[in-house]
């Protein structure tokens, strides 16, 4: 019997929490209550704004708990915690004083998978340098699964995996702050502050990072950005092999005259990437590092060639009127919204700001400037871009208009906007001030633009 098989047995009849019921969380729901568990899922929002997803529970036959006191009086055993929220909480830290057992979907999903493990993590290009791992590979002939903080939770498929199977996850901080596994071979994309709304600092987000690699054998390898100082910096705590990646050094991976070697042999000349920006020509470094000696290297330039990217990364929407309107809704830090700028070799109408998650934007102001011509802004953070602006003392280069919704914003934007522009949406800003992603920030973006006339 499979470690899957056993773990199925041993929660049929047990009384299970499950906290969050968000879309990636109700497959773990399905799961766990089909394997014949007494499930609960809790969550903050209503039945109405839960929508489908409520409908799904109700017909499982799951105990619901919603609304404010959510997470109030929690009596069961094993509690599934959703990465969203942190393991002290007082309510957690109570279920766990009378003996609860606190877990996640992906630290069961490491304790039982059978298959190899590569893991994605970084404050930037995770999500791209992740699909690009999974497409090295399927193309080479492996049988290979997507998941992590993206795809779907994997434990309901935990049963089918083989031995010789790879598995290819993105993880967030939020996974990995507690996680007390690691995979076998693990990258680090990039470090700079990150969801400091969450973490309590800089140094504890940095800390869940770790996470990928402090579990790891002798055997496994951990790859490192070297032109990143906090991600290099971690060099001395690894206990496996480590690869660097650089684009100015000259490492492991690196990068000369526009081709990516790897351990001295060329690998891709980067004309062959099809998506824009030195930002994935990083990413295509972290994964060949990631894939060496595991995929050849005509595979990799057939994947450099074809792939188109991830939906809501400069994802180019439509051309209307000559017109080029991009989403770039994934750009929710201002690091991610200057890798976007960059891309861009004239300046853009922006359309930018969400929610403030306790970061500093200082950085943005300079790149605002040079590339942007139309700042259009919208959600808390708007006045924190527009200081970062004005510090540059070139605040009189770039107009500033505030928008009240979105669809004021794509319509300002089109209104100003002639034949030859570039529109971008680039928030610098996570989504949650409106929207439950930033796949519905993006989403809405694209129906708007679609429907301009």
């Amino acid at each position: 019997m499979t470690k899957a098989e056993i773990f199925r047995k041993s929660i049929k009849g047990k009384k299970i929490t499950v906290i969050g019921i968000g879309i990636s969380n109700l497959p773990l729901i399905k799961y766990l209550a089909e394997a014949g568990a007494e499930v609960t899922a809790r969550d903050a929002h209503d039945a109405q704004w839960l929508g489908d997803r409520y409908e799904e529970c109700v017909r499982l036959g799951v105990k619901l708990v919603l609304g404010p006191d959510y997470l109030e009086n929690i009596t069961d055993d094993i509690i599934f915690k959703t990465p969203g929220l942190r393991f002290d909480v007082a309510q957690l830290k109570a279920a766990a004083a009378r003996g609860a057992h606190i877990t996640s979907e992906m630290e069961v999903f490491f304790e039982l998978c059978p298959s190899h493990i590569i893991a994605v993590t970084g404050s930037d290009g995770k999500t791209t340098t992740t699909t690009l791992i999974y497409e090295m590979m399927k193309r080479m002939g492996y049988r290979t699964w997507l998941g992590g903080n993206i795809g779907h939770p994997l434990l309901a498929d935990v049963g089918e995996m083989r031995e010789n199977d790879f598995v290819i996850l993105e993880l967030s901080s939020f996974q990995l702050h507690t996680m007390k596994y690691s995979p076998q071979i693990g990258v680090i994309t990039n470090l700079s502050p990150n969801h400091l709304d969450w973490h309590t600092d800089y140094d504890e987000y940095i800390e869940a990072k770790t996470n990928i690699f402090t579990h790891m054998s002798r055997g496994d390898r951990l790859v490192l950005n070297a032109d990143n100082p906090d991600s290099a910096a971690l060099v001395p705590l690894a206990h496996s092999e480590v690869r660097m990646f650089s684009k100015t050094l000259d490492a492991p991976i690196c990068l000369k005259e526009g081709i990516i070697y790897a351990s001295g042999e060329p690998m891709l000349d980067i004309s062959d990437i099809k998506i824009p920006g030195m930002h994935n020509v990083e990413n295509y470094m972290a994964a060949i590092a990631a894939v060496e000696k595991l995929v050849r290297r005509d595979v990799i330039v057939e994947v450099a060639k074809e792939f188109g990217g991830v939906p809501h990364r400069i994802e180019l929407v439509r051309t209307l009127d000559g017109v080029k309107y991009y989403n770039s809704s994934i750009d929710s830090s201002p690091n991610r919204t200057i890798n976007t700028l960059n891309v861009f070799p004239d300046k853009v109408i922006m359309i930018s700001g969400g929610k403030d998650k306790g970061i500093p934007y200082d950085d943005l102001g300079a790149p605002i400037a040079d590339h942007v011509k139309v700042l259009i802004l919208i959600g808390a953070t708007a006045d924190k871009i527009e200081d970062a602006l004005k510090s540059t003392g070139r605040a009189d280069e770039v107009e500033v208009i505030r928008a009240s919704s979105y669809e004021d914003a794509v319509n300002t934007a089109r209104a100003k906007a002639a034949s030859g522009d570039v529109v971008l949406l680039s928030p610098a800003s996570t989504s949650f001030d409106m929207f439950r992603n930033f796949e519905e920030r993006g989403n809405l973006f694209k129906k708007l633009v679609n429907e301009l006339e």
